[in-house]
């Protein structure tokens, strides 16, 4: 698949088929992780694939309670990464006080972006949750207090339906994009 390709076919997925996510699939997303580029060379990451049915349901009842219930949907994904960032990099810390850049997160983000892209490529659709319960996931999977957890990826194979049914995108409008003259000027602002 060319790059382009790639990301026009990369979504927000909700709904996903009933289906196991080899362990193959897994690991090359996590691979791909592994490779991102990061400030200092810090790797401020580490990965919990959670595909145990009960742990995950421990973990979904603990991540989606009270306020969090919006992302119930996340029940239905076969597979949740669990993103720990580990944000004690000196240099990066120093760097993040002098520039006010939390740079461990954007860190993060790449990595996660490779995750994601990879999934797509093997037929995986993928979502980043960030409104859940950080307290209620380090204490299902007993997460060292020095560890933030600034989101959780879905994946598993989307429900063919999904684009046309999902009530977020169809309101949302989140397949319209900006025109490049919205977001792009050369040389000085406009």
């Amino acid at each position: 698949m060319i790059f382009q390709e790639l990301i026009s076919k990369r979504c927000s997925c909700r709904k996903f088929l009933p289906l196991a996510v080899e362990e193959e699939k897994i690991l090359q997303s996590i691979e791909a992780a592994r490779l991102a580029p990061s400030a200092c060379n810090s790797q401020p990451w580490k990965f919990i694939v959670v595909n145990d049915i009960n742990i995950k349901q421990k973990l979904v009842e603990s991540a989606t309670s009270g306020i969090y219930k919006l992302s119930k949907f996340i029940s239905g994904a076969p597979v949740i990464i669990v993103v720990l960032a580990d944000k004690v990099g000196f240099l990066s810390k120093v760097g993040s006080l002098i520039r006010n850049t939390r740079f461990y997160l954007i860190d993060i983000g790449i990595a996660c972006e490779h995750i994601v892209l990879q999934a797509t490529e093997l037929g995986l659709g993928s979502c980043y949750v960030g409104w859940f319960s950080e307290k209620g996931v380090k204490k299902v999977l007993k997460i060292p207090k020095k560890y933030e957890i600034p989101l959780l990826i879905c994946l598993g194979y989307p429900e063919k339906s999904y684009k046309d049914t999902d009530p977020i995108r169809r309101h949302a409008k989140s397949n319209i994009r900006k025109d490049l003259k919205e977001i792009l000027s050369f040389n000085i602002f406009s």
